[in-house]
């Protein structure tokens, strides 16, 4: 539509997940007409992140050094971890400040459609972190979808045998929902998960 550099950025940009056409082509006039900068201070930080941050060696989570901050922190306890498919799960989770043990990142959640089996996920990575003994709880926090339930299907049954207590996290209605928006699956869980009254 538009012609050379400028047509190029709309598409870099369009390559983002989440940024359609239209915002690919806002967000490249928006730039267009940044200050010099603004656009320099946004690039240098675009190579930066590209350059500086790698994976923790242990949980797989974003990291600057070579295990991330949560890996680091003796404060957190190692019996119990937390496993989520993806890197903004984790700061999804951390947000509640609920959770106080240590974290595995996936990378993914099993999707044979797409091509993601069991090996193409950290899973093997799970199970080497689990083979000492100090983990005596692993929480399965994938998605409440197809894919999520897919993944901690395959990771109790894999789990269970080894003596761990194997927990999922609960899902049902939301906080100010009315029932009658509720989905099947979301309504049966709730049910499914339901809990004494009286606290």
């Amino acid at each position: 539509m538009y012609e050379g550099i400028v047509q190029d950025l709309i598409d870099e940009l369009g390559r983002l997940p989440g940024v359609g056409p239209k915002s690919a082509q806002r967000i490249a006039f928006h730039l267009l007409q940044a200050e010099p900068e603004d656009v320099r201070r946004l690039a240098e930080v675009l190579i930066q992140v590209k350059q500086r941050v790698k994976f923790c060696s242990t949980c797989f989570n974003v990291s600057e050094e070579e295990q991330c901050r949560i890996c680091r922190d003796p404060r957190r306890d190692p019996s119990v971890i937390c496993v989520v498919e993806e890197y903004k799960d984790v700061a999804a989770i951390e947000r509640t400040r609920e959770f106080k043990g240590r974290y595995h990142v996936l990378g993914g959640a099993i999707s044979p459609i797409d091509g993601i089996g069991p090996d193409q996920l950290r899973i093997r990575e799970l199970l080497m972190r689990l083979a000492d003994g100090t983990v005596q709880e692993v929480i399965l926090a994938t998605d409440p979808n197809l894919e999520g339930e897919a993944t901690a299907t395959f990771l109790t049954r894999n789990l269970k045998p080894l003596g761990l207590r194997v927990t999922r996290l609960a899902s049902g209605l939301p906080v100010g929902g009315d029932l009658e928006y509720a989905d099947e699956v979301t309504l049966g869980r709730a049910f499914a998960g339901r809990r004494s009254a009286d606290g």
